[in-house]
């Protein structure tokens, strides 16, 4: 059986031809052998807690806060994602003494 690689760099998109490879591998049984042995029951379970609990703590809490409209059509210009970019935007702000000085004083 053969190895294909292929590096997807963050935002690329997979052409065709990777998406339909990908397609055919799934149709695919999985082989197992001494280098990746198949998993136990228990060793699933244990998998899934360990996901679970990875997901509990990056949970964020969802707020509402009032923008103005301006704001948020510069925020969508930015694109998809653009509530990820806000929340890391004010991650930044709020680190910034100045900011948060000039902010406060409105």
């Amino acid at each position: 059986m053969a190895t294909t690689k292929a590096t997807i760099k963050k935002g690329q998109k997979p052409t065709k031809e990777q998406l339909n490879e990908v397609k055919e591998a799934a149709k695919k049984d999985a082989v197992f052998d001494e280098d990746a042995p198949e998993l136990s029951v228990e060793q699933y379970a244990e998998m899934a807690e360990m996901a679970r609990k990875k997901r509990a703590g990056e949970k964020k809490p969802v707020v509402a806060i009032r923008i103005t409209p301006a704001t948020l059509e510069k925020a969508k210009a930015t694109g998809r994602g653009y509530t990820g970019f806000l929340s890391r935007l004010l991650d930044n702000a709020i680190d910034d003494p100045e900011l948060v000085k000039k902010s406060l004083m409105g």
